[in-house]
This record gives structure tokens, sequence and C-alpha cells, in this order.
């Protein structure tokens, strides 16, 4: 406990290991907060459905902070229903048993710019005559813009970008656009004000419902925006922090306690033992290595752990055999080496109990100080597109912009976001490897 207060002092003398420790922490508490929330199989069902899932969305919109950095802010996407508050709903029964609903959706419009779409869902329910709407909207100038009149049956959805004839009647200008301005305004500057959306809906039996939903598809959305297929690009970000850390760590300490076993297997054994490991070792360092990973996820696999499978298999034998082999040559030399062979010690014995644990210390800050080219590792693969297809992950996030050329369309903070937790994520190991080489090689701690 003595040796352990120790260290843990010497440890808080360096600001970086610190940092990367609490950045690490603060990482695995996210992973283990996003597999509960959301779990793996939500996650993939989530990511890969089309329209159903994500056709609320807007489309490439950036992440409502952008605001923050902006004078002519961007409008948000805003989704209202029949329960939310400021939503006024009437109804008026007639003689003959038919109703009469009156809906107001408010829109406080304090925009210079114009939203991507605005979009009605209808869900009713009838037996055999089809309740119908009629939608128009009241301006902050009080002018009244009729939008369409129509039969709603089961489910239907209303786009008014789509409405050829609203466009018409509005100058041949997008209705997304024509009903923010006067008409014949060629500057098209918006009416700033408050709108209102009144929906008019005739039910003609006593027992039909029909219920709606506004919304308005902004230029803004999200903390992380979305992508081309409409896609929250917040979940992959959540759910390439476990991925990531998954990866890098099973990868790391795979790679580099089988590297050190080996190692030792051959210094102690030596002969034949000793020849093996090392000529392995010596084809595997001039084998490519990230291009046969690229075979084996062209050709076989990209299974996320089949990947993580061969990688592993291909670290082992790398240069780290020929320098954990160097020291266990000293160690080997030792006298309490030679002492435990006296009385009788068997060769596991010995190895496992003498040999390795004389490694540990150094194995730590090494182990640590990999975990990022293995990070990095798994979205390269994804970014090159022979990554797992099913798991949204950072890299997948890159792969996607790189595809429909967001750097070209201007669309930085799809590139942006995922690069960054990547450098903060191998930052965080980054300081904490150094950190604990300083710590456990005693010649580092005075530079």
């Amino acid at each position: 406990m003595s040796k352990l207060k120790e260290n843990l002092k010497e440890f808080a003398k360096y600001p970086s290991a610190v940092a990367g420790t609490i950045i690490i922490v603060l990482l695995i508490i996210a992973a283990i907060i996003v597999v509960i929330k959301i779990p793996y199989d939500t996650a993939v069902s989530k990511w890969r459905g089309g329209e159903e899932v994500w056709g609320r969305n807007p489309r490439n919109v950036p992440p409502t902070w952008f605001n923050w950095f902006r004078t002519d802010k961007l409008i948000e996407s805003i989704e209202l229903g029949l329960e939310d508050e400021g939503v006024e709903v009437t109804e008026v029964v007639t003689e003959g048993g038919t109703r009469i609903s009156t809906i107001i959706f408010p829109l406080n419009y304090y925009y210079a710019t114009f939203p991507q779409d605005i979009v009605f869902y209808f869900n009713s329910k009838y037996e055999s005559r089809p309740p119908h709407v009629s939608i128009r909207v009241v301006t902050p100038d009080d002018r009244e813009i009729r939008v369409g009149s129509f039969g709603v049956r089961n489910s239907y959805t209303y786009p008014i970008s789509q409405d050829t004839k609203l466009k018409k009647n509005l100058g041949n200008i997008s209705p997304q656009i024509g009903l923010f301005i006067q008409k014949g305004d060629e500057s098209r500057t918006a009416v700033q004000g408050d709108y209102q959306f009144v929906v008019e809906a005739i039910n003609f039996e006593e027992n039909s419902t029909l219920d709606v939903d506004f919304v308005l598809q902004g230029q803004v959305f999200g903390w992380a925006g979305t992508d081309h297929m409409r896609r929250d690009i917040g979940l992959p970000l959540l759910w390439g922090i476990p991925v990531a850390l998954v990866f890098g760590l099973l990868a790391a300490v795979g790679t580099s306690v089988l590297t050190m076993i080996f190692a030792a297997i051959g210094t102690w054994y030596g002969g034949w033992v000793d020849g093996l490991i090392q000529r392995l070792t010596e084809i595997n360092m001039v084998l490519p290595f990230l291009p046969i990973l690229i075979m084996v996820g062209t050709f076989y696999s990209r299974n996320l752990m089949t990947i993580l499978g061969v990688t592993i298999a291909l670290s082992i034998f790398t240069g780290g055999i020929k320098s954990y082999r160097a020291m266990f040559m000293q160690i080997k030399e030792s006298t309490y080496i030679e002492a435990a062979r006296a009385y009788g010690a068997s060769d596991g014995r010995i190895i496992s109990k003498y040999l390795i644990p004389r490694i540990i210390p150094l194995l730590l800050p090494t182990l640590i100080s990999s975990v990022p080219a293995y990070v990095f590792l798994e979205a390269s693969l994804a970014l090159l597109g022979v990554g797992d297809p099913v798991v949204p992950t950072w890299g997948k996030v890159i792969n996607d912009a790189y595809e429909n050329a967001a750097l070209y369309r201007g669309q930085y903070y799809w590139i942006l976001e995922p690069a960054v937790l990547l450098m903060i994520t191998g930052l965080a190991f980054a300081m904490l490897g150094f950190a604990l080489d300083r710590l456990f090689n005693p010649r580092l701690r005075g530079m």
C-alpha cells in the first residue's frame, strides 16, 4: 500500500497524466451509458433505417450550436403534435353529427433564412368515409394563404414543397419560401413575426378520429446535425465511443500480452522454439499490415470481431518480440532465476512467476500508448470502406461524408465532429501512456 501511495503521488505530479485519466474515465462512463440507453440492436436498426425512421429530420443540416457563431440565425427544426404546448384545438359538432375541428399550430418566425420543408403527418381512423382537411396560413401581416384541401385515408404525409399547385399560386416560388415572403417580392425577404398554420378537419362519422403532426424541417438540427439520409449524426458519434474503446483496448491488451508471453517462452526455452518465434517475427515484419486487413475485409468478412482478431494475430510477431527478448535475456541470468531452478521450479512457473512479472511495469506504458493506434486503425478501415458495415462508428461517419462530398458542399461539421472525438481519445491515451513511461522508467523521470 505504501508503494501504491508513493506511485500515486508521483503520478499526480504529471498534469497531462491526470488530464488524460479524466478524459478516459469520462469516455468509459459515456460508453457504458450509451450501451445501456441505446442497445446494440436498437442502434443498428435505427442507423440502417430509412424514411420511416428519419423522415421527419431535415437533410444535410449542421447542428443547432452553429447559431452560436452566426448573427443571422438559421431556423431550427420544430415538431408539434396535438398535445404540445401552444397548439390550440377546438371542435364543433353539427346537428347531423359531423365534427369540425380547428387546429392551430403557432410558429414564431424571426429568421432571415427559410425552412427546408414543412410537412404535415395525418393518421385517421374511419369506417367508410375518410375525414377531409383544409390547410391555410395566417401571416403576421394578417394575410391568409390557402395551402391545400384533401381527404385523409389512414396514414398520409403532406410535404408542402411537393405541392405543384401551391407553388404555382405563389408565383412559381417554392412553397417553403413563398409562404414567408410578400407575393411578388423579388428580393425574397422573409416577413418575420407570428405565423399560424391552421388545419380545419371535418370528421363525417361519429367514431372517426384524426391525428395531426406539424413538422418544420429547419436549417439546423440537434447537437450533431444530419447526413444525406436525414440520419442524426449524434447516434454514430455516441456509439463510436464504446466501439473505439473496445477495439482499441482489446487490440492493445491482446497484442501486448501475447507478444510478451511469446517472447518469454522463446527466451526461456531457446533452441528451435526461440528460432521459430524469431523467424515468424522477421517474416511478419515484412508483410504489409494494412493491405492484408483490407483483403480480409474485402474477400472474407468485415465483421468488427473478425477484423479485431486478424489485427491481434498480425500484431503479435512484431518488433516488440525482439525488444522483450533482450529484456528477458538479462532477467534469465539473474541469481533468483538460478535459485528457482535449483529448488526445482517448473518452466511454466519460472516464466509466469519470475520472468513476466518483471516486465509488466514496462508493459503498461506501451499498452496504454498503443491504444490510439488501434482506434485510428479501426477508423481508417471504415474510411476505406472495409470497416464493419453494420455498426455506426466514427470512421463510418467520415466515410459517408467523403463519399457525399461534404467538404465540397461546405458541410465541415460532418467530418470535424468524429475527427475531433478521434483526436481527443488518442490524445488522452497518449498523455497517460507517456506519463506512465516516465513513472515506471526511472531514467526518464528527470527529462
